[in-house]
């Protein structure tokens, strides 16, 4: 059922203040979701400082490959916090409204956070290419400086798309119903509440997603094509294992948010259901930031030594 937004726009009849629809009339099942999501997001944002913190303070992480899985620790930490405490005050409380200013806010912050990390799990893929498939020549090829290079690439790619993007939605006019059939303000549920012609705005979503979802994805898939070849002659049994195991844990983590992502953004305007929308997206703004730091932890020998420092030295600090 849409709010009454008489009291929410100005004399030009245009809408400044939006609302996130309930997800439920039911008292007990807001409750219930509201529990649950609380505490992934609790796991997910003490899972991922560990592991970012354990990664800081441990000088034998100080790789390619832990300095990228640091940065991504960061952005899911920043991926959540843009969604979830919105939403957890929207499931127990009547307060669901956000202005307009405040959802231009969020969504900016929720795409520079997705679109850099797209960009940062390719340079990712193309770290492990380069350990596995050239390895004499990975300590200067992945410098210090190289990989730095590539984690600002991600991050300012991500602002730009932000920036642009919601420019570009936000300079719409916003005529009612001003309920939002979403849990934040994503692209697609916000472009729906526009007035007029929004086919530009839509082509301009596909084209930002072909380009940051799918030609990511495709690069992650050669490397690691060439990743596999490369595997399958190693002469040691254990280097194949070692590998296999490292390459596995990202490509699990690539497969959980791309596979969501492209379904909700790639997939035809028809086909598009609220209820699908809002599962996908609880999907890769919860569960998957959640899994993140579980995959990589409980896979990864190294983390978990460093894990295990880091906590060791809190609590001898803690004693002392």
């Amino acid at each position: 059922m849409s709010l009454n937004c008489s009291s929410w726009q100005d004399n030009s009849l245009f809408v400044k203040r939006f609302a996130f629809a309930k997800f439920s009339d039911v008292t007990e099942q807001s409750f219930l979701l509201f529990t649950l999501i609380l505490l992934m997001f609790l796991a997910s944002l003490t899972g991922n400082a560990l592991i970012a913190l354990a990664i800081w303070t441990n000088p034998v992480l100080h790789t390619p490959m832990y300095f990228f899985l640091a940065n991504l620790s960061l952005l899911e930490i920043g991926y959540t916090c843009s969604v979830i405490p919105k939403m957890l005050q929207s499931l127990v409380s009547e307060a669901r409204g956000i202005s307009r200013e405040g959802c231009a806010t969020q969504m900016f912050f929720f795409t520079l956070f997705a679109i850099s990390e797209c960009c940062l799990l390719a340079a990712m893929a193309f770290d492990r290419y380069m350990a596995i498939c050239s390895p004499l020549h990975y300590a200067t090829r992945m410098s210090r400086g190289v990989c730095a290079h590539l984690a600002v690439v991600s991050w300012t790619v991500g602002c730009m798309v932000g920036l642009g993007q919601t420019n570009y939605i936000f300079s719409l006019d916003f005529c009612g119903p001003c309920e939002i059939d979403h849990f934040f303000c994503d692209l697609p549920p916000i472009l729906a509440l526009a007035c007029g012609d929004t086919s530009h705005n839509e082509a301009a979503v596909f084209v930002v997603a072909i380009l940051c979802i799918s030609s990511p994805f495709l690069l992650i898939i050669a490397s690691y094509g060439r990743i596999l070849a490369a595997v399958l002659v190693m002469p040691s049994p254990e280097g194949r294992r070692k590998a296999l195991s490292t390459c596995s844990s990202h490509l699990l983590v690539v497969t959980l948010f791309y596979g969501s992502g492209s379904v909700t953004y790639l997939r035809p305007k028809a086909s598009h259901s609220p209820g699908m929308d809002k599962l996908l997206a609880l999907f890769y703004t919860v569960v998957t930031s959640m899994l993140n730091p579980i995959i990589y932890s409980l896979r990864n020998k190294e983390v978990k030594e460093a894990l295990r420092r880091t906590l060791g030295k809190r609590k001898i600090l803690n004693h002392g």
